[in-house]
């Protein structure tokens, strides 16, 4: 459906990432192999939190229904600023039409949200999971994607306090709406939320057949095993990125992902925990 990357660290240029490295997210709109499409060129958006972000930040939005690799003010602004943290997707649309307002990311207040999936057989049950959005935040809703409705149930499910917890109940909710509308495996994809200092990235499906996810080694790591390969010098000690796919071969670069899980990255590095046993 789409692919995304999500990085954390040091301050950074987003054009190392989005543009520069092999299998970039913009090579990825043009041809993503593990992708179930391998041109996503439906549009694409970025999101950043300035330098120096913590907990409660706002971050800035970009979104474009051009092809991202089409795009000029994508190149230009990721090679002009530097953020700590940022969001890149690019969309393949899959029913829900071509506009900005159904460009990842989503922002709301200081949390930005993205997916890579579908709520299957989602115009069945729509209207029962949007009546379930708190009325405050049923305004907010501008576009007409199943992502978006999911980061309002989760923001209204208690997302804002627990990120983990919030997503989860929000997906329970769908799975079981969906279920007594007669579709067996209602969830699927991979999704990353921030508040401007942390970042949770999550893979699960009620199949338990989920997009891939994989996270990056830790740049010492990385270092170690590649002490020649003078890229890993642009990026810090606590450099991290959750991506769709991998952005290079390199053996051990980057790690997959389990299914039913979530993956933290913080100051401190990568935490994994279990979310959702499948159902």
């Amino acid at each position: 459906m789409c692919r995304w990357l999500a990085y954390a660290g040091e301050p950074i240029k987003p054009s190392l990432l989005v543009l520069d490295a092999k299998h970039s997210l913009v090579a990825q709109s043009l041809n993503s192999p593990l992708g179930n499409e391998p041109v996503n060129g439906d549009g694409f958006g970025f999101g950043w939190y300035p330098q120096g972000s913590t907990a409660g930040n706002i971050p800035a939005l970009f979104h474009s229904v051009e092809p991202a690799w089409h795009d000029t003010n994508l190149r230009e602004l990721t090679q002009a600023i530097e953020s700590p943290l940022f969001f890149s997707h690019v969309r393949a649309a899959a029913g829900p039409p071509i506009q900005l307002t159904n460009c990842h990311p989503y922002r709301y207040e200081n949390w930005l949200f993205m997916h890579n999936g579908f709520l299957s057989g989602f115009a069945a049950y729509k209207r029962e999971l949007v009546f379930a959005v708190d009325p405050s935040l049923y305004p907010h809703i501008q576009g007409t994607t199943d992502s978006e409705v999911l980061f309002h149930l989760a923001l209204t499910l208690g997302l804002r306090d627990d990120p983990i917890a919030g997503l989860g109940a929000a997906i329970r909710m769908i799975e079981k709406v969906g279920q007594a509308h007669g579709t067996h495996f209602p969830m699927q994809g991979t999704m990353a939320v921030s508040d401007g200092a942390t970042v949770w990235a999550f893979r699960y499906s009620t199949e338990g057949r989920s997009r891939s996810l994989f996270h990056s080694a830790d740049i010492p790591t990385l270092r170690s095993m590649y002490p020649d390969l003078a890229y890993l010098n642009e990026f810090g000690k606590t450099s991290h990125m959750v991506v769709s796919e991998p952005l290079n071969d390199l053996p051990g670069a980057f790690l997959e992902v389990p299914e039913s899980t979530v993956a933290v990255l913080d100051p401190e590095g990568y935490h994994h925990a279990p979310f959702l046993a499948a159902a």
